[in-house]
């Protein structure tokens, strides 16, 4: 059985189905699988590490193809062996044309697994220079691997093995991980050597085997530059594969997932993304279809300014834009009554007059709130709290952001009113950043990011609640499933109101996706996904990303 001819390209963000993630312990027990599997077609011991360092090879040569000088750090485990043998490909390359390849090796040959140490015997007979660290000047690498820790790193890195981590991410050639960056948590995305990296085109990362969620998470999407995927032919055999630990999903990814980890070329991504019709022309073509058809949302919050209030009254305002750019048919804005003394809210929203403006009691009184998906905390302020209770009460469909978070974490009694609406079927969906997180779950902001994927699944199982965790690969998550990593956005959307507009665009979603628990799930999915894609397509040489350029972009 022959793995795949080439490493293949994620084409991050639109793939094109939900793929599959393996943390370690998943990942090593494929890994036996597979290596019995092989065995029973009496193929030899060492051959899913022959197959690894082929598969590093040739993706280092396709992206240095007139390297002579390679510099490969190996460690003294099974990711060390796959540099080793891709280092002994590169000799048997670069000898004849007078190259040279360095091996910086950090292991004890006396200690090595077995497939490590057939490969640390091959290089041994290979020729290869070994060195503590690579030439400089004119000899300096144009091309590096860093093979040094794969899954096993769980703790901090001591030792020469920082200073190798720390030159080996800001080499000015082309650096391919092996399986993972060194120093990043293949289950959580931690960091665990001095400093985060930063970004780098010049980096990439070929994941071996599996795709592990700590690529696309906290520090792994900075650290790992462009992610590529080899299942080294493992998906061929016929195993059942252990349960993942996460789904990756893509652009309209549904809920019934395909198994099979591999990925498709980035050829075949792009023509399904042209051949998918937009949402306009979808809606063009239905024309029985009328406003209600699509779907009502509420959106109850900006606080006025006012002796006691926030002026925030802008975060309501997008969040209600959002969701009518997101394809409700109507949308109603529920400003907080302002403060005694102060003027009145608006008659109508200048800027986008379909809104319809009503004081946010009025809503949540009038039937219309039992057929709505209501939007409730955005720029909320201290005064949303004294309404919550009813809210929860009255809204079958929620999505609670911002400041109706924050209230939600002061006070019990609205946490367990907040889990009791699970019992009656309504659908709740909790927007969170990672302090609000952290205030849900009593804990502290470092602990919610040391394990995302933990404490968003800890945060839905305790409320009883969709739990959208925002964030570097934000973490989509409900009671009793598998969480979601979306990998699209990006930093552009570090400013304020783009949350707000998430949140809006949330509603829109729900108020035509199934009234079920699946339903919230995917609407929440794909809404994080669209946000995220916003920023992703921003030209570049335009200025920063606003939030109400969102606005346009959904």
């Amino acid at each position: 059985m022959n793995p795949t001819p080439h490493p293949q390209r994620l084409p991050l963000p639109d793939l094109p189905r939900a793929l599959p993630l393996y943390g370690g312990h998943s990942s090593r027990a494929i890994e036996q699988m597979a290596q019995h599997a092989l065995g029973r077609q009496q193929l030899p011991t060492h051959t899913l590490m022959q197959r690894a360092g082929a598969a590093v090879f040739r993706l280092s040569a396709a992206l240095a193809p007139h390297a002579r000088r390679v510099w490969v750090v190996c460690g003294g485990g099974n990711n060390g062996g796959d540099g080793l043998l891709a280092a002994v490909a590169w000799q048997q390359r670069l000898q004849p044309l007078g190259g040279r390849v360095c091996v910086t090796w950090l292991g004890d040959a006396q200690r090595l697994p077995e497939d490590a140490r057939h490969a640390w015997a091959l290089a041994q007979q290979a020729g290869l220079h070994w060195a503590e660290t690579p030439a400089e000047g004119p000899d300096a690498p144009d091309l590096a691997i860093d093979a040094l820790f794969g899954l096993g790193l769980a703790q901090a890195v001591r030792g020469p093995a920082l200073d190798w981590i720390e030159r080996l991410q800001n080499l000015p050639c082309p650096l391919l991980c092996v399986d993972l960056p060194s120093g990043l948590c293949a289950d959580h995305g931690n960091w665990h050597a001095r400093s985060a990296p930063t970004a780098s085109p010049l980096r990439h990362t070929l994941s071996l085997l599996t795709l592990k969620p700590g690529l696309f998470t906290h520090h792994g999407r900075q650290a790992s530059g462009q992610i590529w995927f080899d299942d080294l032919g493992w998906s061929q055999l016929g195993l059942d594969a252990p349960a993942p630990s996460a789904w990756l999903h893509g652009p309209e990814a549904p809920l019934g997932m395909s198994p099979s980890p591999t990925a498709l070329p980035a050829t075949e991504v792009e023509a399904a993304w042209a051949c998918r019709p937009s949402p306009s022309l979808v809606r063009q073509r239905q024309h029985g279809a009328h406003k209600g058809t699509h779907g009502s949302v509420i959106v109850i919050g900006g606080q006025q300014p006012g002796p006691h209030g926030t002026g925030m009254t802008g975060a309501a305002v997008l969040a209600a834009r959002a969701a009518l750019r997101g394809g409700a048919g109507r949308v109603y804005l529920g400003l907080l009554e302002p403060a005694a003394g102060t003027a009145a809210a608006p008659a109508y929203d200048p800027l986008q007059p379909e809104l319809m403006l009503r004081p946010a009691a009025a809503l949540l009184h009038d039937p219309i709130a039992a057929q709505s998906v209501t939007v409730c905390g955005c720029g909320g302020g201290t005064a949303v709290a004294a309404l919550l209770a009813e809210v929860l009460a009255t809204c079958p469909r929620l999505v609670l952001d911002a400041d109706a978070l924050n209230a939600l974490a002061a006070d019990a009694a609205l946490q367990a009113q907040l889990a009791a609406r699970f019992d009656r079927g309504w659908q709740t969906v909790l927007t969170p950043h990672p302090l609000e997180a952290a205030r849900l779950l009593a804990c502290s902001v470092a602990q919610v990011q040391a394990d995302r994927l933990g404490a968003a699944q800890q945060l839905a199982e305790s409320s009883r609640c969709v739990v959208v965790l925002k964030g570097s690969g934000t973490v989509v998550a409900a009671p009793g499933w598998v969480p979601r990593i979306n990998p699209s956005g990006n930093a552009l959307l570090a400013s304020a109101g783009t949350g707000d507009v998430l949140a809006g665009l949330i509603g829109a979603l729900l108020a035509t996706a199934e009234a079920s628990l699946a339903g919230t799930v995917q609407a929440a999915a794909v809404a994080v996904h669209r946000h995220g894609r916003c920023a992703d397509r921003w030209p570049p040489d335009q200025a920063l990303l606003c939030a109400s350029d969102l606005l346009h972009r959904l």
